[in-house]
């Protein structure tokens, strides 16, 4: 017992209490722990006194971790300049979209007061509308506002005729690819994907230590993006609009995955692409590993700046690839902004939004981080052009971007497409046409669950 007291008096007073805590009290410590609570107790009364002291004017914002953080932050500084006595508190998630998903759904479901404004990605405003998480927005943006916007992203987040959320920055799919090693080889950008992999097959003949073709073939969301982008370039579908049938075991669609199987994996591209998102795949490019390669317009600022990139000033950029007798077809992205139905500072958060999709915050978001506007009006602005000429190319694909399904089950049916495409794509031994069967059916199934 007295080895014990002496090396009870040799420990830190407050390590021991901290360690300790946990199991309860014990003699001798009370005083110590009732002062470690009382601390703990002024200092949440100090946090409520400082929320009484803003009088309601902290405004929660649930975002995804940006490519840019500095760009975020100065556009955050500028909106707290402008609104003295306001403080946006903002919650980083995960950069893939999947995750950040999964954790943004959880405090909805959880009605968390802690949630004012959030990001949503272009395919979610079905399900958080259904579900009652998002709140309807006609009141504060009307259609004469909406008219300001491409069409195709005001339909994705429009739901049971009302509107959700504000289109922030728009994303589709495009061909990222090497002019010089094109020039060298005396080769055009590629028309159809046929031709992108023989030239690919061309090209690294000749160049050692690079690949042909870089893309975002894990399993997430963005597999569908880049799969359904294979699949309607053959004139297939993931979902009949007309019937609402699922249509993955379709001739067209099956003959894309066994495209991008036998041609593209472990061929054309790196076998580990079945691991890569877009930093993966946007790396291996950057570095000089790729001929082509696939992803959102944000890449171009990232592949051309010649302090993160071997290749700048050497990219150029194209509409994806067809099939023959097909046409070019590039997935519909982008993020939105909505208000949760549980936030007790709606106001604020309308002025946030309206504030984060104002023209000049958006013309900062392209000149800063090559983020693609929603507005059509800003595509001919001089100052825009002159910094990001891509976006001349990228404003037709923006128009014919194709949306993925609208269904307040989406989540389930990405889910349950993901896997079938990366079991189509991962193994050689996979039978696809019993594969593709088999989705379909379980496609069928959850359909006839969609209210």
């Amino acid at each position: 017992m007295r080895r014990r007291r002496r090396r009870g008096r040799r420990e830190a007073p407050m390590d021991r209490i901290s360690s300790r805590y946990p199991e309860g009290f014990r003699p001798g410590r009370t005083a110590a722990v009732f002062l470690v609570l009382l601390v703990l107790c002024l200092s949440f009364a100090g946090c409520g006194q400082e929320a009484k002291k803003a009088n309601g004017q902290i405004l929660r914002f649930y975002t995804w971790k940006p490519n840019q953080p500095e760009v975020w932050e100065e556009i955050v500084r500028i909106f707290e300049a402008e609104h003295p006595g306001v403080k946006v508190w903002r919650e980083i998630g995960p950069h893939s979209s999947t995750s950040f998903h999964d954790l943004l759904t959880q405090k909805l479901k959880n009605r968390s007061k802690y949630l004012d404004v959030f990001l949503m990605d272009v395919v979610w405003t079905a399900e958080f509308a259904a579900a009652g998480w998002a709140l309807a927005l006609d009141d504060r943006f009307p259609r004469t506002e909406q008219s300001r916007y491409f069409a195709n992203v005001i339909q994705a987040n429009t739901y049971g005729g009302k509107i959700y959320g504000v289109p922030l920055y728009i994303d589709t799919g495009m061909l990222y690819y090497r002019k010089d090693l094109l020039a060298k080889h005396r080769l055009t950008p590629p028309k159809t994907w046929p031709e992108l992999v023989r030239q690919a097959g061309i090209i690294t003949a000749g160049e050692p230590d690079i690949y042909g073709f870089s893309a975002q073939f894990k399993q997430y969301e963005g597999l569908i993006c880049n799969m359904m982008e294979f699949i309607l370039a053959n004139r297939g579908r993931l979902i009949h609009p007309e019937t609402g049938k699922a249509a993955l075991a379709d001739q067209p669609a099956r003959e894309a995955v066994q495209f991008v199987r036998n041609q593209i994996i472990g061929k054309t591209a790196p076998a580990g692409i079945l691991a890569y998102e877009e930093p993966e795949s946007l790396a291996l490019f950057v570095q000089g590993k790729a001929v082509f390669h696939r992803n959102w317009p944000y890449a171009w600022e990232a592949a051309n700046d010649p302090s993160r990139s071997r290749v700048a000033g050497k990219v150029g950029i194209a509409p994806l690839p067809a099939f023959p007798g097909g046409a070019s077809r590039a997935a519909l992205g982008g993020w939105q902004l909505g208000i949760s139905r549980y936030s007790e500072n709606k106001e604020l958060a309308w002025k946030f939004i309206a504030f984060l999709s104002s023209p000049r915050i958006q013309k900062l978001l392209a000149l800063k981080a090559s983020l693609a506007p929603t507005r059509k009006d800003i595509y001919d602005d001089r100052d825009i052009l002159a910094v990001c000429p891509q976006f001349r190319e990228m404003k037709r694909a923006f128009v014919s971007a194709a949306p993925r399904p609208v269904s307040p089950l989406y989540p389930a049916l990405s889910n349950v497409m993901q896997r079938y495409f990366s079991r189509a794509l991962s193994g050689a031994a996979a039978d696809i046409n019993r594969e593709s069967l088999a989705v379909a059916a379980e496609m069928e199934q959850l359909l006839t669950l969609a209210p």
